[in-house]
């Protein structure tokens, strides 16, 4: 058999190393770690492009490119230059007219009569050009029999007739302009043809009849009419009707008298064509099938210049385009995806690099849910529990990287094996253990085996299973850990609720990461308390309603601890308010304030049955507030914990050094 190598084509290469999306994480974790929840620091992240590439822009870069567009086209010209130009075409018509009524050039007259016109056939013309009415359209119907005397003017009204042809229907057909340059007759009854053929064939689609190789059939015959190069039916009929759909925004944009004038001389210069039938046609067709866009919505381009009927219609047909390109770059719905964003659309206004800067950004949003980082849930971001660990960790490294060197609860040390410390004596190895290896028990035993000469290698010694020995270490008890997290109103509005958010996932990654016979439980709490699992620390937002229910969360933390009894209590509460609930035996929450003493009471009460599990409180003050103070100098009485009153950026350093310092006193 032979084989063959080359390049991969069916997909993406089965064999390229997965995207990288660690240095994304981060980012979005610097956002989620000050407060933010996983749906905004994404959406930010998208915003301001993919970390350490300077030449991919973000969304940010591209909405900014889509408004300078916008204002570009907006400052274009006016809308109705092709009122103002068949009005001068026909003003001038006239006036070539009256001008040779009135001067006479003594040649004869149009139509071959030979005889020069009499006084009174000069004076019946004159009063037909007196009584032509002031629109545009009545005018051109009302001179549309008339027998011209000026050769000059015949050629001015004939290219008024034929510009009126051709906006109208370059207006609804790209490119129409260039299919009738040619004044040869054969040129219109083509887009007469080609008109029948295309709405015979939308009837035979809406029948269900309609194929692929009727489509190739129609473009291989009038293909050059549409410069857009549809592939497929459908790509022509939303061509089309974004196009139609701008000729009614056009029309809805004039002035009413405007519109009166221009849909006049449409419908006119489409009755002349011969078209008027099939192009109704079409535009109910095309309306049918494209309800969605925005059919009769009025746009103001405020420029000087006079913009013909296809002009102003492409130009607002761009507008139209990039208003809806700029809802969907902003991202700022319910459910956005980058999905939703339209590549055609930013081809056709920004070009191939900002479809390249938009796929750029589509990646890192599919690799962070393909790599397993991020989930949707009911429409809702998430993240996983394998993001959770990675901003845990790197949470845990910001508190760690504020600690000094060697300070009490430092947490780099270099201990002789996680279970305590060494007690001197070695045990023989059993499966499971984490003591460190004795190496030099481990090497005597298997001398003392015989072990100590191998036939292959001169010295050699070689080792059995059996041979192994650890150092023995103190047991280390386990613990039973409840931080209780203040989630109310007013820690978003002093500022600390990000600080302690970052805490909450810091202490959770260190407990979980070097001490894993712990039990850890986090509670937050404002008019009720709940626990907090690992997962859903990240997106954590606080509560906007009123309440401190301190008495809640102590009931909470007093459950865990009685589930473990034989842990080594450790509680640790971060709050910015006294209590001002507590939960009444209905299970319904009180609240008032200033405190009620029921309030206090009930807290206080909770506070005792903490102190004869022997559990102590300590807690972390994030206000400067005397009520407050004089709250946890009472808890302090009574429990013999510690208060702390650390800014916000310094409170993951208390809490994990104040965990370190107890553990290790256990």
């Amino acid at each position: 058999m032979s084989y063959r190598y080359g390049e991969y084509r069916d997909g993406p290469d089965p064999l390229a190393p997965p995207y990288d999306v660690r240095a994304a994480l981060d980012q979005m974790g610097d956002a989620i770690l000050s407060g933010s929840n996983p749906g905004h620091a994404l959406r930010d992240l998208l915003k301001q492009g993919l970390p350490g590439a300077e030449n991919r822009r973000g969304l940010d870069d591209l909405l900014r490119e889509v408004r300078r567009r916008r204002r570009e086209l907006r400052e274009r010209g006016r809308l109705d230059g092709t009122l103002e130009r068949a009005r001068a075409l026909l003003d001038k018509a006239i006036g070539q007219e009256r001008a040779e009524l009135m001067g006479g050039s003594g040649g004869p007259p149009p139509g071959g009569r030979g005889t020069e016109p009499s006084d009174d056939e000069t004076r019946l013309r004159l009063s037909v050009l007196d009584g032509v009415p002031d629109d545009p359209a009545g005018a051109i119907q009302s001179l549309g029999a008339y027998d011209w005397r000026s050769a000059a003017a015949r050629r001015t009204f004939e290219e008024l007739r034929d510009l009126l042809r051709r906006e109208v229907l370059d207006s609804q057909f790209r490119g129409m302009r260039q299919a009738l340059a040619d004044p040869d007759p054969a040129a219109l009854e083509r887009v007469r043809e080609m008109m029948t053929a295309l709405n015979d064939m939308l009837d035979r689609d809406a029948r269900g009849e309609h194929t692929q190789s009727d489509f190739d059939d129609f473009m291989s015959k009038y293909g050059d009419m549409f410069p857009e190069s549809p592939r497929n039916l459908e790509e022509l009929v939303d061509a089309l009707a974004r196009r139609a759909a701008a000729t009614q925004r056009l029309l809805a944009s004039l002035t009413p008298a405007q519109r009166e004038e221009l849909a006049a001389l449409m419908n006119q210069a489409l009755e002349q064509a011969g078209l008027a039938d099939q192009m109704r046609r079409l535009g109910e067709s095309l309306r049918s099938r494209r309800p969605d866009l925005a059919w009769n919505t009025p746009e103001r381009l405020g420029g000087d210049e006079p913009l013909g009927m296809a002009d102003a219609v492409t130009a607002l047909d761009e507008l139209a385009d990039l208003t809806q390109l700029e809802a969907a770059l902003r991202q700022d719905y319910p459910g956005a995806r980058l999905d939703d964003v339209d590549e055609a659309a930013i081809r056709r206004a920004l070009g191939r690099s900002a479809v390249d800067d938009l796929r750029a950004l589509r990646q890192i949003e599919r690799e962070l849910e393909q790599q397993g980082y991020l989930q949707r849930r009911r429409g809702r971001l998430e993240l996983t529990p394998k993001a959770v660990r990675r901003l845990g960790e790197t949470a845990l490294r910001r508190v760690f990287a504020s600690l000094e060197s060697g300070r009490r609860g430092d947490h780099d040390q270099v201990d002789a094996g996680a279970a305590g410390e060494l007690t001197g004596s070695t045990r023989p190895w059993r499966f499971g253990d984490e003591q460190p290896i004795d190496v030099v028990r481990t090497v005597v035993n298997a001398v003392r085996r015989g072990g100590g000469r191998s036939a292959d290698h001169r010295g050699a010694v070689a080792l059995s299973v059996d041979d192994f020995e650890v150092a023995e270490t103190e047991r280390r008890t386990a613990a039973a850990v409840c931080l209780l997290v203040d989630l109310s109103y007013s820690m978003a509005l002093r500022g600390t609720w990000a600080a302690a958010k970052q805490t909450a996932m810091a202490l959770q990654a260190l407990v979980s990461s070097k001490f894993p016979q712990d039990s850890v439980q986090i509670v937050g709490f404002s008019n009720y308390a709940r626990v907090l699992q690992p997962d859903e620390l990240a997106g954590l937002e606080w509560d906007m309603v009123q309440g401190t229910n301190l008495h809640h969360a102590l009931l909470i933390a007093g459950r865990h601890l009685d589930r473990h009894p034989d842990f080594e209590p450790v509680v640790l509460v971060v709050t910015d308010g006294e209590p001002t609930s507590h939960l009444r035996r209905n299970g319904t929450y009180a609240f008032e304030w200033p405190p009620t003493r029921e309030t206090l009471e009930l807290t206080l009460a909770e506070v005792d049955k903490m102190t004869r599990r022997r559990a102590t409180l300590n807690v972390f003050m994030l206000a400067e507030d005397e009520r407050l103070k004089e709250f946890v100098d009472e808890v302090a009485r009574r429990n013999g914990g510690r208060v702390f009153s650390p800014s916000a950026d310094r409170l993951g350093e208390y809490v994990v050094s104040d965990f370190l310092r107890t553990r290790r006193a256990r």
